[in-house]
């Protein structure tokens, strides 16, 4: 049995989670409504407060389903009563972003500001200028436009500057001086 897919999700006060034809499990909350399409092979029934998933059998793909669907469920779950948030610092002279609305504008050195404009269900915050907040109810979207903010300059090993995750720890290299 999956160690992930053998645990029930307790669906909190608030949220309502809905199965219905061709295993597709919508999930509705405060924050907003997400919906998922199930494999076939995977059963996933609303029991006591709970959802529970499982699995005809041992085969290989239906184990990799069974924690894979149980995973994606209790994310949409924790996403519209919760919500999901990523932190970004910028590091480095003169780096600056500003989130107005729905877009956010980052100077990161190079000769003009780069735009970014938030997608459905996304919110960026600048708490100050070196942070970026990426906010919303589906986990993945959150950490793609993450990911895809902090592909515009990665931080680099030698001054450390660039974008980088606020739990990321950067290794740095020593540089020219360090080889004798």
């Amino acid at each position: 049995m999956s160690r992930i897919g053998r645990h029930p999700i307790a669906i909190p006060a608030g949220v309502t989670v809905t199965i219905g034809e061709d295993n597709v499990v919508t999930v509705k909350g405060p924050k907003g409504t997400l919906s998922q399409s199930v494999n076939k092979n995977i059963a996933v029934a609303q029991e006591n407060g709970h959802v529970v998933v499982t699995r005809p059998n041992d085969e290989k793909e239906n184990r990799a389903m069974h924690g894979l669907y149980r995973a994606l469920i209790a994310n949409m779950v924790t996403g519209v009563s919760e919500g999901f948030k990523k932190t970004l610092n910028l590091v480095g002279t003169g780096y600056r972003a500003e989130a107005k609305g729905s877009t956010l504008t980052i100077n990161i050195g190079f000769s003009h500001p780069v735009v970014l404009e938030a997608p459905a269900n996304i919110a960026f915050a600048t708490p100050n200028q070196t942070t970026i907040e990426v906010s919303g109810i589906d986990k993945q979207q959150v950490g793609n436009i993450a990911a895809d903010i902090r592909a515009i300059r990665k931080p680099e090993p030698y001054l450390g500057k660039g974008i980088k995750y606020a739990d990321e720890v950067i290794r740095r290299k020593e540089g020219k001086t360090g080889k004798k």
